[in-house]
Formats: C-alpha cells, sequence, structure tokens
C-alpha cells in the first residue's frame, strides 16, 4: 500500500519565471476548472485538512502552489519524495478580461515550459464529460507534452453519479480514473498509481 505520509506548503509562484528551481523531473500538477474539487481532492490524498484552501469563491487562488510530499511504499518501506503543484482553476469568467488573459497566459506557459513537471491530473467533474473547457485543456495538454511526461484524467464526485451513469462513464473513457473525496473513494488507488508513474513503474490495478 503507498501513502503519503507528509505534506507541506513550499511556495506560490504567479508564473513559470518565477517556479523554484529544480532539476529533477517530480511535479506532478493538478489542474482543473474552477469548482471541480481540485483542493479537496489534494486534501483527501494527502490526510490532510487544511492543505489546500477551499474557497467559497470559485477562482479566487491564482498563485501557482507548491507542495513538497513523501509517499512511502508500505511493503517495502520505500519513501519517495515528490512535489504537488496546484494550479489555479482556469475558465472563470468573474474577472476582468485583461486579468483572465495575463491569468490564462501564466498557466499555459507553466504547462507548456514546465520541463520539470512528470505528471499532469486533469480533473473533470463526472456530472459534465464534456464541457467545451475541458476539451480544450485535453487537446492543449496532448499538443505540449515533453517526452517522458504523463497525463492522467481523473473524474471527481463520482459518487453523485447511480451505478449505471458509473459504468457507461467508465465506458466511454476506459483510461481515466474515478475519484469521491467526499467518501474517500478511489484515493489509495490514484496514490498509488502518481506513485509509480514517478517512479516510472507499471501501474498495478488494484482497489
Amino acid at each position: 500500500m503507498v501513502e503519503i505520509v507528509d505534506a507541506k506548503f513550499m511556495t506560490s509562484a504567479p508564473n513559470v519565471d518565477a517556479a523554484p528551481e529544480s532539476e529533477l523531473q517530480d511535479e506532478v500538477v493538478f489542474m482543473a476548472r474552477s469548482n471541480v474539487g481540485k483542493s479537496s481532492l489534494l486534501n483527501a490524498l494527502t490526510n490532510h485538512k487544511g492543505l489546500a484552501k477551499v474557497s467559497s469563491t470559485p477562482g479566487k487562488t491564482r498563485l501557482i502552489n507548491y507542495f513538497n510530499v513523501t509517499f512511502i511504499d508500505r511493503d517495502d518501506n520505500k519513501k519517495l519524495f515528490a512535489k504537488f503543484v496546484d494550479l489555479p482553476g482556469f475558465g472563470y469568467a468573474k474577472v476582468s478580461k485583461v486579468m483572465k488573459y495575463d491569468w490564462e497566459k501564466n498557466l499555459t506557459d507553466f504547462i507548456a515550459q514546465r520541463e520539470q513537471i512528470k505528471l499532469f491530473i486533469h480533473l473533470i467533474d463526472c456530472r459534465h464529460p464534456h464541457l467545451d473547457i475541458d476539451t480544450s485543456v485535453s487537446e492543449f495538454l496532448f499538443d505540449n507534452i515533453r517526452e517522458g511526461q504523463v497525463i492522467l484524467q481523473i473524474f471527481t464526485k463520482i459518487d453523485k453519479l447511480n451505478q449505471k451513469e458509473q459504468n457507461a462513464l467508465r465506458r466511454e473513457f476506459p483510461n481515466a480514473m474515478t475519484v469521491s473525496s467526499a467518501k474517500k473513494r478511489g484515493t489509495h488507488k490514484i496514490n498509488k498509481v502518481i506513485y509509480n508513474i514517478l517512479t516510472e513503474e507499471s501501474v498495478a490495478d488494484e482497489d
């Protein structure tokens, strides 16, 4: 079993130029449109309720937030150190056009230029799997991904769907994962997959 045993805020950056220097490709980027449950998932994965601030105002956070995390594989007590990167929610309309342009340019520059990113995690609300903005983000990721980088699609709030709806979603998106932060469903499996990608091991299919 893989767990995150420590998670701490590291720093915030307004853009890619201010991101922390590193020679390692050890960054896991979490990205989603506003109000999809990104902060709740970060807190659930790290078992740290206050790690990522859950804002009552979608789109409020406009900085790129870095967290140092420590994984441990309980089978062999092997530790792995990595960075979780919380990107601002995209697509929130209630900001000025100038601010929105600058904000989105900072995000796209970061995604396209940050070589230290190993894994992009694109979170999508399972109740709205076909929004144009998520399709655009997916296309942008695939167009800009570098060698050695990985994209993982995760559908959030899976507890909001009944079993028939869940099965249909999984058939349509067989390579995606599902999670419920509220119910703590899927979080252990996601941590295992992240760990395997960071260590470049084969991803085991486990519950």
